[in-house]
């Protein structure tokens, strides 16, 4: 964890700048391209940015820290865009602005992070107090969660999906009865119901059974190359 505590030098000008920038791409003369664009339009390009700055980290032994940099700015791009696109709406349709974004940020880091901004006392906690202690204060905040795995991304790739459901299962102490719902599926959910067992198995092990086989396949990709 790092030792000071600074704001670097030029963001909030840096920052500002950024929103003038996709005020102007939006805005009449600006870009057609920007100016055409919707949150479902993005969509692709969030994942893609997502995507590459998991590349800048992965894929090589250390993590390329001018290619990390390029790629935050993308993902950054599109919260900006996404943000800018929230705002062209009235407050009463559901807008809102990306000081809107980073003020909800702030409120909920210190909001989940009693240990560090509320009672001093509470600044001894362990990892796993500090991680029982989120899930609760974000059950607090979302009761219309009713079922355990209320939250989960629908979206998320197979073997991450798989991770997230075995996670909150345990956190919720729920069963999962994967041969109750495969009994009669053939070679297809047999596979999935080894590629389950195999998710359970790293998840023991403390591996991500996601990045482990992304980085497997970054690995072969370069050997069938050279």
């Amino acid at each position: 964890m790092a030792e000071q505590r600074i704001i670097p030098q030029g963001a909030p000008e840096a920052f500002e700048r950024l929103i003038e920038l996709m005020d102007t791409l939006r805005s009449e003369g600006g870009c057609p391209w920007d100016g055409k664009q919707t949150h479902h339009s993005l969509v692709r390009y969030l994942i893609e940015e997502s995507y590459e700055v998991i590349e800048a980290i992965e894929s090589q032994e250390q993590v390329n820290y001018e290619l990390l940099k390029e790629e935050l700015g993308d993902v950054l791009l599109q919260v900006l865009f996404h943000a800018r696109i929230a705002g062209e709406r009235s407050v009463e349709e559901g807008g809102f602005s990306i000081a809107d974004v980073v003020e909800g940020l702030n409120q909920k880091l210190e909001r989940r992070h009693p240990h560090v901004f509320g009672d001093s006392s509470a600044h001894s906690l362990s990892d796993q107090e500090v991680t029982a202690q989120w899930d609760e204060l974000k059950k607090q905040e979302k009761p219309e969660r009713l079922s355990v795995f209320d939250g989960i991304p629908p979206h998320l790739p197979a073997l991450a999906l798989t991770d997230k459901v075995i996670s909150k299962a345990d956190k919720g102490q729920v069963s999962l009865d994967v041969a109750g719902v495969t009994a009669d599926g053939g070679e297809e959910s047999a596979c999935a119901v080894e590629l389950f067992e195999m998710v359970q198995r790293a998840r023991a092990q403390g591996i991500d059974a996601e990045g482990a086989l992304r980085r497997l396949m970054y690995a072969l990709i370069q050997a069938s190359e050279k």
